[in-house]
């Protein structure tokens, strides 16, 4: 697969000059209403004037390549605008997860050293307060001052090399990796998803993709954004999921193609069947982590294939595994054939490889010369994360998966210890780092639990000195202040002392197991109903 553009904003450029006159975003009234701006579509030509508009602010105010800026900006479609003008000047954005609190914003920050920060007014007093390192945060549309002192960051590299994001990723050792994205790995997740053909195939012939997942990850940008531009195709995002009105958003935006996780059909099939249910355009649905015993009875009410696919942040597009073959497998949890762009091996604990109906670690690569084509180019300031991933020239990706006699590659179950709520990646370290910051906490372990709907639950174990269910409340009420809502606990149990190691290690494994009895006889206090989205 080859690139041909140098940047983002290049192949954005050569596609509004083809199709001036297309949509590239289409906010919907409902959207619109929510954030408080105008409904309606904007054109390949409308946004490139206003990302000339953008570009040249930015130069004016002293921004320069090799800059990065922090975007919390939600789901508006400005997000996407900034981006390109910041990517047209050769600087990288930092997208923030506007879930995140105090003690997520601080680090992030700090890590990162972005030269200004630009959110939505509601949200500039939090980060101004969380903010370790003098940056200005200022209000989108507001006056641009000069970038703080030093902010050069990222690498002077050129060309489609040059870091165009950095993506933050929950890992296993507490602190989110900060994941540094080059153009080549956008631009290579265009071409791929262009590429594509059976059920999952996009077309020139003005393709309408609508999705309610958060622009701050990899699906949206590299994936939904990406594979719009790369057939002068129309994305509507949503602010978020609305089960009510999904279908309304859908005829709506007419749309042809979805993006979804897990979640998502599992909600949408608990709604009451009706008349309307196959009034779409849609022809295909791509995600992730459909639940199988679902899987064909959606297909079946609503009349369109969920193909589901493989990737993670690290790896893009460059090596994505998708069953978008007609014989494919559905309800199975399968993930089809590895394309010939890949190489790939599945291996056991010993480090062989696993045979077939063996589940083993999914250890991936480039095929070619260069066998981290389209990758992320490093973990920022973490070279020895950064190794250990890349760890014998095969980038491990910590997922468990089986093959079968035919190739066809099955998804078991997550090596890493990150618990995995509605789509987000929760590492239990970090939760457990956050909740020792609290006064009255003197040990915390978090684990996962089962939940029906969303996948796992966080469930901690905590030891205080006065376990009530006040206690409970109390510091359920105060995580919500320091960390995202759905990283935090949604069950507590108070326990006089956690599963350890000789070396004062928690036995991961055992305190599972502890978790899932506390939960079954019932010796926990569930929070879940706390656990709410904050308006902002």
């Amino acid at each position: 697969m080859m690139v041909h553009h140098p940047s983002v904003h290049a192949a954005f450029a050569q596609t509004a000059a083809r199709w001036p006159d297309r949509p590239l975003l289409n906010v919907l009234p409902t959207t619109a209403e929510v954030y408080g701006i105008a409904a309606g579509e904007i054109t390949y030509k409308d946004a490139a004037q206003e990302v000339e508009a953008q570009a040249a602010t930015f130069t004016s105010a002293g921004y320069t390549a090799g800059m990065r800026v922090a975007l919390l900006l939600e789901n508006r479609p400005r997000f996407f605008l900034i981006w390109l003008a910041l990517n047209k000047l050769g600087l990288s954005v930092v997208p923030i997860n506007p879930d995140l609190r105090a003690a997520e914003l601080a680090y992030l920050i700090g890590h990162s050293a972005p030269a200004l920060i630009v959110a939505t007014e509601p949200r500039v007093a939090d980060l101004q307060a969380a903010a370790p390192i003098p940056v200005s945060v200022i209000a989108d549309g507001g006056d641009l001052p000069p970038p703080r002192a030093g902010s050069v960051t990222a690498e002077p590299r050129t060309g489609a090399a040059r870091e165009a994001a950095v993506l933050y990723t929950s890992g296993t050792t507490g602190k989110p990796k900060g994941c540094v994205l080059s153009n080549t790995y956008f631009l290579m997740a265009g071409d791929w998803y262009c590429g594509l053909d059976g059920i999952v195939s996009l077309t020139e012939d003005g393709e309408r993709m609508i999705t309610p997942l958060p622009v701050f990850h990899m699906n949206a940008m590299a994936a939904s954004f990406m594979g719009m531009l790369s057939v002068a195709g129309c994305l509507t995002v949503l602010d978020r999921l609305h089960p009510r009105s999904w279908w309304d958003d859908v005829r709506a935006a007419r749309a042809t193609c979805l993006h979804y996780l897990g979640v998502m059909p599992s909600i949408l099939m608990k709604a009451e069947a009706t008349a309307q249910d196959r009034d779409h355009q849609i022809r295909f649905g791509f995600g992730a982590g459909v639940d199988p015993a679902l899987h064909a009875p959606f297909e079946h009410r609503f009349g369109f294939p969920l193909c589901e696919g493989w990737a993670m942040t690290e790896t893009g597009l460059a090596t994505a595994i998708t069953n978008n073959r007609r014989d494919r497998l559905v309800g199975q949890s399968s993930l089809g054939v590895p394309g010939p762009d890949m190489e790939m091996r599945v291996v056991a604990e010993d480090g062989s490889d696993a045979g077939p109906e063996t589940p083993g670690e999914l250890l991936v690569r480039r095929a070619g010369t260069n066998p981290r084509e389209g990758f992320f180019s490093h973990y920022y300031m973490d070279p020895d994360a950064t190794a250990e991933a890349w760890a014998d020239g095969w980038f491990h990706t910590g997922d468990i998966v089986r093959l079968d006699a035919e190739g066809r590659v099955f998804f078991v179950d997550r090596k890493k210890n990150v618990i995995r709520r509605s789509g987000e990646n929760i590492a239990a370290v970090e939760v457990e780092s956050v909740l020792m910051s609290h006064p009255d906490i003197m040990a915390a372990g978090v684990a996962p639990v089962p939940d029906a709907i969303r996948g796992d639950e966080v469930f901690a174990c905590l030891t205080v000195a006065d376990p009530s269910a006040e206690t409970a409340q109390a510091i359920a009420r105060w995580a919500l202040s320091q960390m995202a809502y759905y990283k935090v606990p949604g069950h507590i149990a108070f326990v006089d002392a956690l599963p350890l190691t000789p070396t004062q290690k928690i036995q991961r494994a055992t305190l599972k197991t502890l978790a899932a009895d506390l939960l079954a006889q019932r010796k926990a206090y569930n929070l879940t109903h706390l656990k709410k989205r904050q308006v902002t």
